[in-house]
């Protein structure tokens, strides 16, 4: 995780480095949890990009360096026919579903197929389901297996959204003062190498906020220097 006390101090270091104005606990806590989603959101898009790279090193590196990032976002939970994925707690998307086995590490990923095309896959010798090569399909945020799965035969990999950022605080004096002891503190849930990106998104924020102009522009080109160094 990444401190939300050292990212406000940094946020707050840069912005007033020039008198640019304040950015109160209330105004970081929304461009925090806005800059937060806004990078883990972009990890799905990178990931589809880097997996059309033809497959040599250059893809196992960009494909691995995202999926370690998404990695903290991964919970295993057991599933069978008909279990409805918007009821988990945090639920983003379904990243991939197997079967467990019979022993610990002979599980299998199950191939995900498309609603509408069960049918035709059914309909072909080639292609159609059976106890030893299942399948499975997403309807109305449900997993239907075929052939259907009993309980606990199968486990699924789902990715949680982030947990809201909260910088808390009790004031003195007039003043916030950081208090990481409020039940409802909460910290960055990005790997650390995020911090630099975290702090570059969220000035982007501040400036728009502030009116500030070359604030905006200097975190817009700090954001865009980031993404073609990724790209190497």
């Amino acid at each position: 995780m990444i401190s939300v006390n050292e990212v406000y101090q940094t946020v707050l270091a840069i912005a007033n480095k020039e008198q640019r104005g304040y950015i109160t606990p209330q105004e970081f806590n929304l461009f925090a949890n806005q800059a937060q989603q806004s990078i883990f959101e972009q990890y799905f898009y990178d990931l589809d990009v880097a997996k059309r790279l033809p497959f040599n090193n250059d893809y196992n590196s960009k494909v691995n360096l995202i999926e370690d990032k998404i990695y903290p976002f991964k919970i295993s939970i057991p599933v069978s026919d008909g279990h409805t994925l918007s009821t988990e707690a945090g639920f983003y998307r379904l990243a991939e579903v197997y079967d467990k086995g019979t022993n610990i590490g002979e599980g299998t990923v199950v191939e995900e197929v498309d609603a509408f095309e069960v049918i035709r896959t059914q309909n072909s010798p080639l292609t159609k389901a059976t106890k030893e090569r299942p399948i499975y399909y997403v309807e109305a945020d449900q997993i239907k297996f075929i052939p259907q799965s009993p309980v606990g035969e199968y486990q699924a990999y789902i990715i949680t959204r982030p947990l809201r950022v909260n910088w808390t605080y009790v004031v003195v004096n007039d003043k916030p003062l950081y208090n990481p002891n409020a039940l409802d503190h909460m910290d960055f849930n990005l790997v650390v190498s995020e911090q630099h990106k975290l702090v570059v998104k969220i000035l982007q924020f501040a400036g728009v906020l502030l009116k500030d102009n070359p604030l905006v522009q200097a975190a817009t080109a700090e954001e865009v220097k980031n993404i073609q160094l990724e790209k190497q």
